[in-house]
């Protein structure tokens, strides 16, 4: 690795950990400006950019590391991915598992979530995606199932978005977590019919 390739990714980090903290010492991801995040970590804001696209790229990146290091620190997930239960099971299972994360770590969600709906790769959070082609074995195509867990994580991605009005407008919480579960287990039926 050449030194301005390891100047850029020590660069990368020391972004990602001020973004870190700072976000998860905030009332409001609002808070977590560009700024704030470059005179944490004592980069040039314009680094951001450079590295990132933008300030929610950047909290993107850092949601994306939470996300897998929610293997380690929730051991229920783990499970579910390796376990043997029957495929719309899995979905149903990793989908509330998921929620239950974003809810529990609102300020990341609410900071990212329009910029994961509207930027991200197509394929991110398509962790659902092998149980739903299991559960339609050969009765739909590769792109139907693809479609299919886009649609879910996106319903699911916008409802915890939305979860204080859900609870306001529908009388759905989806902090409470038999309520959250039985959500899921909706959509998912809705889905894999």
């Amino acid at each position: 690795m050449t030194d301005k390739k390891r100047d850029l990714e020590k660069t990368r980090q020391k972004l990602i950990e001020a973004a870190s903290l700072l976000m998860n010492g905030c009332n409001e991801p609002d808070e977590v400006t560009s700024r704030a995040i470059a005179k944490e970590s004592g980069v040039n804001v314009a680094m951001i950019n450079y590295c990132f696209g933008s300030r929610e790229g950047l909290l993107f990146e850092v949601f994306r590391k939470m996300l897998e290091d929610a293997l380690t620190r929730f051991p229920e997930l783990s499970h579910t991915v390796t376990s043997s239960l029957d495929p719309k099971e899995c979905v149903t299972e990793l989908h509330y598992l998921m929620m239950k994360l974003m809810i529990a770590n609102y300020t990341y969600s609410k900071a990212i979530t329009m910029f994961i709906l509207l930027n991200r790769n197509i394929d991110f959070g398509m962790e659902s995606l092998p149980y739903i082609k299991a559960y339609f074995s050969d009765k739909k195509t590769d792109e139907q199932c693809r479609l299919i867990a886009f649609e879910l994580s996106s319903i699911h991605e916008i409802s915890v978005l939305r979860y204080a009005e859900l609870k306001e407008e529908f009388g759905i919480d989806l902090t409470d977590d038999n309520t959250l579960k039985e959500f899921v287990l909706e959509n998912v039926e809705r889905f894999l019919d």
